[in-house]
């Protein structure tokens, strides 16, 4: 019989040992991660070059592996956790979350089905409808009605569900079961996320049928042109089904009229999905919730908390207002699958909410979040993010230098120097180059803009202070020719 050290596996007594090691070190990494360059410095193909050319023929050590944690893999990270990144939307990470999610690759759950762990099922269930309520969200979209909530990857993930659960109901699962020769048309605006263009491709729409209409001076959809585009598309025999609108458009935070976009849905029998990945998370605010006037209009939303709830990545709360349409678009049982409690039709098997039929128990991590900041505790940091954005805004406002091409409600402001286009490339590109701070940038109106969105967990007023200084002291010492900011 094989002793411990001769099965190459990791004893319950070693795995205490290093996983002590393991949060030390993740500890350690939080009280340091500002010291390192917020964007990575490392060329194309450096973490390869100092990884070996094949895979260890013997069993190393555990501590080797920490050493090359320092030596091979850090250099090769951009800093997501640092309260210096500002660039696209927050990704954020907290210490319950961290431990939730250690806890569930402890346990090891495959949540297909009720039957494969109750728990997982279960517990996902009731988080979604304490985010309904804590969010006051339609009331719909709970489990106790018609509808409910399923933990999905990402809002990529979930707009391509909708899609599907729309064109299934669109035809009546014709196109599951033969394909789909009527042509199908969905509808979004210029500012909506990428994801909906990839989830037309994927799920056989095709590009050529998705209209991607124009927007107004503030980046939202126009309603009129919707109305005027199903019109015509309805003359020429297509078939109009799926409107994704957006509350909160990745490049502006731009917010489109969702009660006017879902009254129309509602009469022209079109599905409604809504997108609110990063700005949904402000609603737990009280103040913040108009955000969500028309909701109940919808047939599905999505947000994230993997973006501004403090919940590690993967983590996307997605609700429809009919789960058994979603269901009947994306369900199939096998005879291995079969089950006692699936048969009685008393259970939820969250398989038929996704694309893949495995799943994680990413309930744990949410949970745990919830309950550690409470809702009085996620409140307070969402209210100090904007507050520290709106301050940046207003010395943007207050700057002979720069200007805000659009309004800024919540924590992303979109700014530009006077200078113009080509100054504002150089511009990000130097401050960048620091490593002290991470912006990104979009094209609004036609013009070259920087974004600064502050959302990170650990970011405070001093490091918002301190990136405004640095914005217009590199951008001085730009105009006047002087590069040593950047050495």
């Amino acid at each position: 019989m094989m002793s411990d050290q001769e099965s190459y596996h990791m004893t319950p007594d070693q795995f205490r040992r290093w996983g002590h090691r393991v949060v030390d070190w993740i500890a350690d990494y939080q009280e340091r991660v500002q010291s390192f360059p917020v964007l990575s410095r490392v060329k194309p193909g450096d973490v390869r070059a100092a990884l070996p050319g094949a895979a260890p023929e013997h069993p190393e050590s555990f501590d080797a592996m920490l050493h090359d944690l320092d030596r091979v893999i850090l250099p090769g990270i951009t800093h997501w956790q640092s309260p210096d990144f500002y660039a696209f939307f927050p990704s954020n990470n907290s210490g319950p979350s961290i431990l939730g999610e250690m806890i569930s690759a402890g346990l090891g759950v495959q949540g297909m089905l009720w039957a494969t762990s109750p728990a997982c099922t279960e517990l996902e269930t009731h988080i979604l409808d304490w985010v309904a309520g804590m969010l006051e969200l339609p009331a719909t979209f709970r489990s106790s009605g018609t509808g409910g909530g399923v933990l999905q990857d990402s809002a990529s993930s979930a707009a391509l569900c909708a899609l599907l659960a729309a064109r299934e109901r669109a035809t009546n699962l014709v196109s599951n079961e033969k394909g789909c020769d009527r042509q199908l048309v969905a509808y979004t605006s210029s500012q909506a996320h990428s994801s909906i263009e990839k989830a037309v491709k994927i799920a056989g729409i095709g590009r050529s049928n998705l209209r991607v209409l124009d927007v107004d001076n503030t980046f939202a959809f126009r309603p009129e042109l919707l109305e005027e585009q199903v019109a015509k598309d309805r003359a020429l025999g297509r078939v109009p089904f799926f409107v994704s609108g957006t509350l909160g458009t990745t490049s502006s935070n731009a917010f489109d009229p969702i009660a006017v976009l879902g009254k129309f849905c509602r009469e022209q029998g079109l599905w409604l999905h809504v997108d609110g990945a990063m700005c949904g998370t402000a609603a737990v605010c009280p103040e913040f919730r108009w955000i969500q006037h028309g909701l109940e209009l919808a047939d599905s939303y999505c947000f994230n908390p993997h973006k501004w709830m403090f919940t590690n990545f993967d983590c996307s709360c997605f609700f429809v207002a009919d789960r058994s349409a979603l269901i009947r678009a994306l369900s199939i049982l096998p005879e291995y699958l079969r089950n006692q409690a699936t048969e009685s039709g008393a259970v939820i098997d969250y398989r038929d909410w996704q694309i893949p039929l495995g799943r994680r128990f990413r309930a744990l991590k949410l949970w745990f979040v919830i309950r550690y900041y409470g809702v009085t505790g996620l409140q307070h940091h969402i209210r100090r993010h904007v507050e520290l954005a709106q301050q940046f805004s207003r010395w943007i406002q207050d700057s002979s230098d720069f200007e805000q091409p659009v309004p800024a409600p919540f924590n992303l402001v979109c700014f530009a120097h006077r200078a113009g286009d080509d100054f504002n490339r150089q511009l990000l590109q130097r401050l960048n180059e620091t490593g002290r701070i991470f912006l990104t940038h979009t094209v609004l109106h036609g013009r070259f803009v920087l974004r600064m969105c502050v959302g990170q967990s650990q970011t405070k007023n001093e490091h918002v202070r301190n990136a405004w200084d640095l914005i217009q002291r590199t951008a001085a010492e730009l105009k006047s020719g002087n590069s040593s900011i950047c050495q």
